[in-house]
Formats: structure tokens, C-alpha cells, sequence
């Protein structure tokens, strides 16, 4: 369910289906529902919504193939996309399965690859602090390989950066795959001038990926620095609530509104998005680097997408450290603004990029 557009991937579906219909294209969505409510706006972009139930764990999907697209075979689905001959954009490896199966073999379909979609979830196996999560994790990383290496000739597919399209073409063999930036909320870089007083670190806070990032802050970093930090996000578990609480350079802002977390991020004076996961795009990187000030981050973050320049990369903790106590002490300014708007608008132009997309369609 693209709606609301509240984390990295839905991000990039909405904002996609907004600038193809500004574009003139009639949108006919297929999508999926588990636990988001229905929402009106999407009627406002698409000629007609349709909605189906994703299959859990629990009613005995088989385990020959990803949970992720299992869960997903739906014979309405293909009953719905066969009454015509339009072209098709497949969001993820999650929604291929009949491309596949074989059934969409004479129709024009293009593949939005939000990750390397194994190495993501053996990503996840390694950062899970739970012992079950960690087998099901595991599990679904060796057949989604199995699985990524069955489609990658079936279609277009279209990377997030550059490093997935090139794990793509050297362990899958695809042939036929381009590189397509994400579509984003934010075309225009609105980054202030001038100092913050704190740290941020920003995104979904139940993800583990994320979890880990904050921890390995507060244990490695903020355990010396004397440097406010604030996290805000989503859903914190109680655990990292407790962990925050025991900080007092930290502060945690939980589900905060929109307009706050705009306000938090354009305040701030560093953004710190190290990342243990080295597949897709981090998005809540893009928007701080759209609307925030000075970011660091680590190479795992930035490979493949030519934001090398923009940021400050830091692998260690002393790194960080060092990163966080020079940056304190200076400006943000006009001619970094400059800087990103050479980089960011040429790359993340929402219209640029669906006219070449409607090509490839």
C-alpha cells in the first residue's frame, strides 16, 4: 500500500505514481494490503485502485519460493492485470510472481528493484538481535538468490543506484537493467545556512537496521561526546526507549508530526546515518540531504550513489568523533547549497525522471 508515503520504499512508489500522472499517464494500481488503512488520495492519481490480501505465515505458504513474493500470489491479481495489454511496472522482487511463473511472457513489464533483495535480508539476519527473526532471515536470503537469479532475465529492471545494478549484472547476469534514481517529496534543495545545536539521527524506529545504527551512536560516540543528540522516529521499541533515556546528551521524539520532523531535520546541525546494510538507497539520507545540514554517514551508506561529494564519511568510531567535533565548530553555507543543487537536482528530478521511464514503458 503506497499510502501514506511514510518510509523508503512506499516513498518511492508514491511519488512515482504522482509524477506519472502529472505526466498523463493512466495509473492502474494493484496493491497490496497488510495493516494500512485504505486512503482517497491515491484515488487522485489513478484511474482505479485495486486492493488484495497479502497471504501470512501462519496459512502455510510454501517455503520453495521467498515469503516476500509467496505472500503475494493472488490468482484475482492476474485475473485483473490480464483484461488488458498495458504495460506493467512490477514494484520489487516482492510482486514478480507471475512474471516468474511465466504468465506475463508476452506483455511489456519493467522491474523496480528496491534491493538486492537477498543480500538485504542477510543484511537483516546479521543486525537481528532475535533468534528466530535471525533463521527466517537466513532462509529467505538463500531463496531470494535462487529466486533473483530466475528473474534477472525475465525483464527491465531498474536499479536504485549504481552498485545494485552491478551486482545485479555480475552475479545474475542481467543484461537489461538501468539505473533509476528514487522519486522523493522533496525536488528542490531547502538546506539553512548557518549552525544547529544537535545531532540527529532520523527514520523508522522498529527496523533493526536502524536500531543498530542508533545503539552503536550511543555506545560508541554519545559515550564521550558531550554533543546533544536527538533520534526521531517511528514505533521505538521499549528497549531503545530505555537505552535513549540513559544518555543525557540524548533525546528520543516518538511518532513525531510531519511538520516537526521537518523542523527537526532542517534544524539540525549534523545528520549521522551510518548504516549497516549496503543495498537500495537510504532515502531518510536523500532528505537530509535536501532539507538538513551537514551529513556523515559511512561507506556502506554511500557505494553506488554518486553522493560521495556531498557528504562526510566516517567507518569508525574515532572517525565519527573526530567528524562531529570539527563539523560543531563550523558553518553551513552558501556555497554548500551550491554544491548539492549541482548534484541533487540533476540526479532527483521527479519529472526528468518519469519521462524517462514512460520511455522504457
Amino acid at each position: 500500500m503506497p499510502y501514506p508515503p511514510d518510509y523508503g520504499g512506499v516513498i518511492d512508489v508514491f511519488y512515482k505514481i504522482k509524477a506519472l500522472h502529472q505526466a498523463g499517464v493512466k495509473i492502474h494500481l494493484h496493491c497490496f494490503e497488510y495493516g494500512r488503512d485504505r486512503y482517497i488520495e491515491l484515488s487522485q492519481y489513478c484511474e482505479k485502485v485495486y486492493y488484495y490480501q497479502r497471504e501470512t505465515l501462519s496459512a502455510g505458504i510454501p517455503l520453495r519460493l521467498p515469503y516476500i513474493v509467496s505472500s503475494r500470489i493472488n490468482p484475482e491479481l492476474l485475473k485483473n492485470i490480464s483484461k488488458d495489454n498495458h504495460p506493467i511496472l512490477l514494484e520489487g522482487i516482492h510482486c514478480t510472481y507471475y512474471l516468474y511463473h511465466g504468465e506475463l511472457n508476452n506483455r511489456k513489464v519493467l522491474v523496480r528493484l528496491h534491493n538486492v533483495e537477498y543480500e538485504y535480508y542477510r543484511q537483516l539476519a546479521k543486525t537481528s538481535a532475535n533468534f528466530y527473526k535471525k533463521i527466517y532471515f537466513n532462509l529467505e536470503s538463500r531463496l531470494l538468490k535462487k529466486y533473483e537469479l530466475k528473474i534477472a532475465g525475465k525483464a527491465k529492471l531498474l536499479a536504485l543506484n549504481e552498485k545494485d545494478k552491478e551486482t545485479y549484472q555480475r552475479i545474475f547476469s542481467a543484461t537489461d537493467v538501468e539505473f533509476l534514481p528514487s522519486f522523493l517529496p522533496v525536488t528542490q534543495v531547502e538546506s539553512h545556512t548557518g549552525k544547529g545545536d544537535y545531532c540527529l539521527y532520523h527514520g523508522n524506529l522498529s527496523v533493526p537496521e536502524n536500531i543498530k545504527a542508533i545503539m552503536w551512536l550511543l555506545e560508541n560516540v554519545f559515550n564521550e561526546l558531550k554533543v546533544p543528540f536527538i533520534v526521531a522516529g517511528k514505533n521505538p521499541s521499549t528497549s531503545l526507549i530505555k537505552e535513549i533515556d540513559k544518555n543525557n546528551n540524548a533525546q528520543l521524539f516518538e511518532n513525531p508530526s510531519q511538520d516537526t520532523m521537518d523542523k527537526l531535520i532542517k534544524n539540525a546541525h549534523i545528520h549521522l546515518l551510518p548504516s549497516f546494510n549496503t543495498t537500495g538507497i537510504k532515502i531518510k539520507l536523500l532528505i537530509a540531504l535536501f532539507k538538513g545540514r551537514f551529513v556523515v554517514t559511512n561507506a556502506a551508506s554511500l557505494e553506488g550513489t554518486h553522493l560521495e561529494s556531498l557528504c562526510y564519511q566516517a567507518d569508525t568510531q574515532s572517525a565519527y568523533v573526530d567528524r562531529i567535533e570539527k563539523l560543531f565548530k563550523t558553518s553551513f553555507t552558501d556555497e554548500d547549497i551550491n554544491k548539492r543543487k549541482e548534484v541533487l537536482n540533476k540526479l532527483y528530478d521527479n519529472e526528468k525522471n518519469a519521462n524517462q521511464l514512460m520511455k522504457w514503458l
